[in-house]
């Protein structure tokens, strides 16, 4: 069963109501027990790299977190800063990520802010996609929603699929079982839809 991650960030509900419209089974997990019964985690995140990082390490969960991915290999997916905590660090903050990709969280170089303001906010089209399950039955040019300042490069060499706002970007990462968003695929519409599905009906570990 799924369980979506609950650390007192992101809107899980949003994510909740998706799966309830497509009778998938899921709970929201809130502490370590709870979060030991997944086959599938949703690691959804918004605001501040350090401050998400602080909030997972209170929540109890962190040590299940780990143990379920990286050694059950459990299939897991970050969203936003969900997916920016999975890396080694960020320029944002100073605080260790849960260091699960080998990357580096950068802020966008945006050196026209009238042309691209900060954050990057609102509809782009994920360009560059790799081959993966996550990716069936979406649009031939898929649109997502994005709200963020901060972003993994677009040579960190597990993306599968990037965006381009200033420069290109990395907006989805995969390493085995561990995949990240960096758009908000519960604000996307038919296409986040079809990639929370696809998520949904990954194999199991």
């Amino acid at each position: 069963m799924i369980a979506i991650v609950d650390y007192g960030l992101g809107n899980i509900r949003a994510f909740g109501n998706i799966y309830k419209r497509l009778n998938i089974p899921f709970f929201y997990a809130t502490t370590a027990k709870e979060l030991s019964n997944a086959t599938k985690i949703i690691l959804p995140g918004v605001g501040a790299f350090d401050y998400a990082m602080e909030k997972l390490n209170s929540s109890g969960m962190r040590e299940t977190l780990d143990d379920l991915v990286l050694k059950k290999k459990i299939p897991v997916i970050g969203i936003c800063v969900g997916m920016q905590i999975m890396a080694k660090s960020s320029s944002e903050g100073v605080s260790d990520g849960l260091g699960w990709i080998d990357a580096r969280v950068e802020k966008f170089n945006s050196t026209n802010s009238s042309m691209y303001p900060l954050p990057h906010m609102g509809w782009n089209t994920l360009i560059d996609l790799k081959e993966s399950p996550l990716f069936l039955g979406l649009d031939q040019n898929p649109r997502f929603y994005f709200l963020h300042s901060y972003h993994y490069s677009s040579s960190v060499g597990c993306s599968i699929a990037q965006a381009d706002y200033c420069n290109k970007f990395s907006c989805i990462v995969n390493v085995g079982n561990i995949y990240g968003i960096q758009c908000h695929p519960e604000k996307s519409h038919h296409n986040g839809v079809t990639l929370l599905k696809n998520f949904a009906e990954l194999p199991d570990a």
